[in-house]
């Protein structure tokens, strides 16, 4: 039976793909759990559309995050925190910190997109990855500083 994937089926395929399916895995899996609904004209039809659009929007927030990475690429962003003796950090510096440090520059990023590994607990430079979009990760430059 064809069917037209409504959403991502894992070792299936993506959602807007038209497939060829058991009868019995279509009736009893795909169409009950609105995975995938019965492959006739109209469906396709839409399906292709709607997976054009989505291609056409990824495209697109590709293009912005590859703008916004030129502009923060290899710059060097300074964070102020509080020390104590030996240059010892109350806390740690956190992706919220970093985040606002980028915002006082006037570019407008989610914490979220970035990738700290461990934290930094330590006055110095570290490297941080900012995963923008698939296939944008730009990397920064953050610089604390201790202030006592």
């Amino acid at each position: 039976m064809k069917v037209v994937l409504q959403k991502d089926v894992l070792n299936l395929g993506d959602a807007g793909d038209v497939k060829e399916v058991a009868d019995g895995y279509a009736r009893n899996f795909l169409i009950p759990r609105r995975l995938a609904v019965r492959a006739n004209d109209g469906n396709t039809k839409a399906a292709i559309h709607q997976k054009r659009l989505a291609e056409l929007k990824r495209d697109k927030r590709v293009k912005v995050m590859k703008e916004l990475s030129s502009s923060i690429e290899g710059k060097t962003y300074e964070v102020k925190v509080k020390v104590g003796e030996n240059d010892k950090l109350f806390g740690s510096v956190t992706a919220n910190d970093i985040a606002l440090a980028i915002k006082n520059t006037g570019v407008e990023l989610d914490k979220r997109k970035l990738e700290l590994g461990e934290p930094i607990k330590s006055v110095g430079e570290f490297k941080i990855k900012v995963r923008l979009a698939e296939g944008v990760v730009p990397q920064i430059v953050v610089k604390v500083v201790g202030q006592a």
